[in-house]
């Protein structure tokens, strides 16, 4: 059944095996049924993505409640265990709390809050200011007091290395593990050397931001594993891969009239309905529909 492995207490027990979680980005029901087909135990609902599939930018445009729908629509249909994207909590402490219950009501496994001001910008964007230390800190108090389930996940965010430097970064992220976050996440290692410091200094489970095109350096997962980072996400390659494609198959269309010439492009109409599980809701047409 669905709720046996969608929750924190399976995730949180796929933490503690050891090694590195892979967690691709996901934005819809989709692209997470993309990603669990794949083979991916873990997938992270991003706040970023999201917000483009609405055709925004990742400037706090998105709202608590359009996230909490679109986590509600992923939930339902996968049974993989969701980090989800909670922004800075969407105000202050008091926010927080509610964002807590929301996000865990409707399906999250975890959740990471950061520490910039609101609104806030995607963690690779220049211009990003961060609140206090101790606000942050009673961000995690909150969090922590509102989670009903003990096992339910808080990540804590710092992205202090773009802001005030990378010593700032780890300070903070200790205090934050301190506070109670049950994972860090330093967004925005610049080089090598950062994120081996990064994993030396924080004395906590370790999330990194891995995408190609970003500030950090890609590393291979073994390397990471090696160095002691726990979760890996990968927030946005599926939906840059989606762009590219739908660019590709627009301008085609648009050219041509079909599609044809690109077929061995795209998936056929049986591949598409195998993703998103026809088969699965024919059976249960024949079950609870037919007239005996």
């Amino acid at each position: 059944m669905l709720q046996s492995i969608h929750g924190p207490t399976h995730f949180r027990a796929l933490l503690e095996c050891g090694g590195l979680i892979i967690a691709p980005g996901v934005s819809d029901g989709l692209s997470a049924r993309i990603a669990e087909l794949a083979g991916f135990d873990v997938l992270y609902v991003s706040g970023g993505a999201i917000a483009r599939g609405m055709g925004y930018a990742d400037i706090g445009l998105v709202t608590q409640t359009e996230m909490v729908k679109r986590l509600e629509e992923i939930h339902a249909v996968t049974p993989v265990p969701l980090i989800v994207d909670a922004d800075t909590g969407y105000g202050n402490a008091l926010n927080v709390i509610r964002t807590v219950r929301a996000y865990e009501r409707a399906g999250a496994a975890a959740l990471h809050l950061e520490d910039q001001v609101e609104p806030k910008r995607c963690g690779h964007y220049e211009g990003k200011q961060i609140i206090k230390a101790h606000e942050m800190v009673q961000k995690i108090r909150a969090a922590i007091a509102a989670r009903e389930n003990p096992d339910f996940l808080l990540i804590a965010r710092t992205d202090a290395r773009a802001v005030a430097g990378l010593e700032e970064a780890i300070a903070r992220g200790n205090a934050y593990a301190e506070a109670g976050a049950d994972v860090i996440f330093v967004e925005a290692p610049q080089s090598l050397e950062e994120i081996e410091r990064i994993a030396h200094a924080v004395r906590a489970p370790l999330l990194i931001n891995m995408f190609w095109g970003g500030k950090t350096p890609l590393l291979p997962p073994a390397q990471l594993a090696e160095l002691g980072y726990r979760i890996m996400i990968v927030p946005s390659d599926l939906q840059r891969a989606a762009i590219r494609a739908m660019q590709r198959a627009a301008a085609v269309l648009r050219q041509q009239g079909n599609t044809a010439s690109i077929a061995d492009e795209i998936a056929s109409f049986a591949e598409r309905e195998q993703v998103i599980g026809l088969a699965e809701v024919e059976e249960l047409q024949r079950r609870f529909l037919s007239e005996r």
